[in-house]
């Protein structure tokens, strides 16, 4: 496991005339982030830590809150759910467009909900644009809460490998036949659940029709799974790049967590690996981080880069 290592150095806040000092110093309200690309257990060390703590997840995956193609976009099952409450999963229009500001005021709608009954907010998902719509375009999010980021990593040629294994197991859970049910050849594909991965990609296999040659429309379908796993390989590489110009340009309290190891092992070893090297680790940080009292306002200076970490984990 790497965990980001920071220094902080203290300074005398800015005080301006229409400051409100008093909200300014009271104590503020937890809320932890999971991050990392797709595929990385983002959801899963979520539930892991909302077992462990009194939690709630506030989902942050621009294509799971809507409702509908459950495999598609990869939601938790109730069973994985554990009893865990999830706000803003499968609650949107799959029609509507759901933007960063509307997860901006939903989230954090439900942020306070969740501190209204003592619990902690745990928001979880790999839709980066709607976590710094929330924490750095909000200013009262960001007078209300401190937050700590959890960022799950993965070495991108281990990831890319899982995530193309993950699309394999979705086509076997039915994933064609959950998109064919949403096809519309006059449907715009930059609006909605339609934007998400898998559903473009099949468009041209679905206008082929059973009237097609079986060997051609096999051929159709081979090639839309392989851009299927193109752009999710695609996608997890830009999340990543995403992730390292947040916390460059905000310099947000951001723990890495490795979870390659993971990834490179089968069956109870994984799981064992998962424990002691995410869950455990991610566990002892949420703790420390509930257990403090507020900071004085800081700057942060990292000791050990993470960008120089996960160019050194990535080769």
């Amino acid at each position: 496991m790497k965990l980001s290592l920071s220094a902080t150095k203290l300074v005398q806040p800015r005080v301006s005339l229409g400051l409100n000092l008093e909200a300014f110093f009271r104590r503020k309200d937890k809320v932890v982030f999971v991050m990392g690309a797709t595929g990385t257990g983002k959801s899963r060390l979520a539930i892991d830590l909302a077992t462990r703590f009194p939690a709630e997840i506030v989902n942050s995956d621009k294509m799971q809150v809507y409702k509908g193609l459950d495999i598609l976009t990869n939601k938790v099952s109730e069973e994985e759910c554990r009893g865990v409450p999830h706000h803003l999963l499968g609650i949107v229009d799959p029609d509507s467009n759901f933007t960063s500001m509307d997860f901006q005021h939903r989230a954090s709608l439900a942020v306070e909900s969740i501190h209204a009954e003592g619990r902690l907010p745990i928001i979880a998902g790999g839709s980066n644009s709607y976590i710094e719509a929330l924490v750095s375009d909000d200013p009262e999010f960001r007078l209300r809460c401190e937050c700590c980021f959890l960022w799950v990593d993965v070495s991108l040629p281990v990831l890319h490998s899982f995530v193309s294994q993950r699309v394999d197991k979705m086509v076997q859970a039915g994933l064609v036949d959950e998109a064919a049910q949403m096809f519309d050849p006059l449907a715009d594909y930059s609006l909605g659940i339609r934007r998400a991965i898998g559903v473009p990609e099949l468009d041209q296999y679905f206008r082929g029709g059973p009237t097609v040659d079986a060997k051609i429309r096999a051929r159709m379908l081979h090639t839309a799974i392989s851009k299927i796993k193109q752009n999710t390989c695609t996608l997890a590489s830009r999340q990543l790049q995403k992730i390292l110009r947040l916390y460059n340009n905000w310099n947000w309290r951001m723990h890495r967590i490795d979870a390659t190891e993971v990834f490179l092992k089968r069956g109870d070893e994984a799981d064992e690996a998962w424990e002691r090297l995410v869950a455990g680790p991610s566990t002892m940080i949420v703790d420390q981080f509930l257990c403090e009292q507020n900071r004085v306002p800081t700057i942060l200076t990292s000791a050990v880069p993470i960008a120089a970490a996960v160019a050194a984990a990535s080769r």
